[in-house]
């Protein structure tokens, strides 16, 4: 890690904090969103490979705008930009999307939100970082919290596919935050996004070819719920908040978290992501919560607390955050 980039992480870590919620909450709102455009009839892969395309579409676009020089890929960069898009964001869904389809959505949620014991780990043992014991606390507290949100007692049936999937989707999502926080140190968050982006956008336009899409779902009407209901709006309405608000933003967010807090603590603070979204599928889907399961988000956000309330010591004293290899 560079210097300036150390000297970020300790002088401002609030705005890293920041980041990473606006990123959860932009996230918990979209998968209301892409609920909304599934039931109309859209196949999640579909709604992913859109959602990519479309995201590479406007990062691009934007950055031949505003700084088209910072768009400049160098030969050794191929390589690890495809890595990086492919698995990280492409195939991170995909896996998800797998594992839904096999087990109770609760427990492939859980399997998904073990990414960040996963870059831990990796700091931990692989890059030599060093990873307190006050974070692996706060770890288990939010892990246990997002089971029990998850109510994953009600699905206790385990598919072997489904629970491989699963676990790939932590790994996926692992390697997005490590490649992201590895990225930031040669590319700025914007330029880093859009090429990711591209890179999982040619690998699902390979897969499922454009001249197939079905172009008329977005022409179709959806009903909305909640505190919208008796309204509706245009499925391609919806697409286009999936593909800004969910998808450019949020990733956005997530790239200047990974540069102002490491990987490590993004992925935990990213952890409030299920639980916000339980929240936002409770007042605009009108999906109850039970006292248990609020119970549950109440011990997530005390695991996070825990590990953010251990930083005021190194960044007084100007040490590195845990979880950062420098």
């Amino acid at each position: 890690m560079t210097e300036v980039a150390a000297r970020t992480h300790v002088t401002r870590p609030w705005t890293g904090v920041a980041a990473a919620l606006l990123s959860a909450a932009f996230f918990a709102v979209n998968g209301t969103a892409s609920k909304l455009v599934l039931g109309a009839g859209m196949s999640s892969l579909r709604l992913v490979e859109i959602r990519s395309t479309g995201a590479a579409v406007c990062l691009l676009l934007t950055l031949l705008a505003i700084r088209p020089g910072s768009l400049r890929v160098t030969r050794h960069e191929l390589v690890f930009l495809a890595v990086a898009g492919v698995v990280g964001i492409g195939l991170v869904q995909w896996f998800y999307f797998v594992a839904i389809g096999r087990l109770d959505v609760g427990i492939a949620l859980l399997l998904e939100y073990l990414a960040p014991v996963l870059v831990a780990l990796w700091v931990r043992f692989v890059g030599g970082g060093e990873v307190r014991s006050r974070v692996w606390a706060a770890l288990a507290l939010s892990v246990g919290g997002l089971a029990v949100v998850a109510q994953v007692w009600h699905g206790m049936t385990l598919n072997g596919v489904g629970v491989l999937a699963g676990f790939a989707a932590a790994g996926s999502l692992a390697t997005y935050y490590l490649t992201g926080e590895h990225g930031l140190g040669s590319r700025d968050p914007l330029s880093l996004a859009a090429w990711t982006f591209t890179a999982a956008a040619v690998f699902w336009s390979c897969l499922q070819p454009w001249w197939t899409f079905p172009w008329e779902l977005l022409d179709d009407r959806v009903a909305l719920q909640g505190p919208l209901d008796g309204s509706s709006a245009p499925v391609w309405l919806l697409v286009a908040w999936v593909i800004l608000l969910g998808t450019v933003v949020p990733y956005a967010f997530v790239l200047i978290a990974l540069g102002r807090l490491g990987s490590a603590r993004t992925g935990l603070i990213g952890m409030t992501e299920p639980v916000l979204a339980s929240f936002v599928a409770w007042f605009m889907l009108s999906e109850q919560l039970s006292a248990v399961q609020i119970a549950g988000a109440a011990v997530v956000l005390t695991g996070i607390v825990l590990a953010e309330t251990s930083r005021h010591h190194d960044v007084a004293t100007g040490a590195l955050p845990e979880g950062v290899v420098p």
